[in-house]
């Protein structure tokens, strides 16, 4: 039986340990954010959302989701 290994990332500034191979976009979707209201940077890179679900996390990734707040 193959062994879950777990990894520690930055999560808006605060640690969050997750599962090892975890995409953005299962990270996202876990979170229950919804995509077309947030940006969203990996290692100071903002992400393409196209692409969320082929880059998988890795040990202390520094990840930010920053939500638009609409107002005039």
């Amino acid at each position: 039986m193959k062994k879950i290994k777990k990894i520690q990332i930055k999560l808006n500034g605060k640690l969050k340990i997750i599962l090892e191979n975890l995409t953005v976009k299962n990270l996202v979707n876990d979170l229950n954010i919804p995509l077309n209201k947030v940006a969203i940077e990996l290692n100071h890179e903002i992400l393409d959302k196209k692409k969320l679900n082929s880059i998988k996390l890795k040990k202390n990734d520094k990840i930010e989701i920053v939500h638009f707040i609409g107002g005039g």
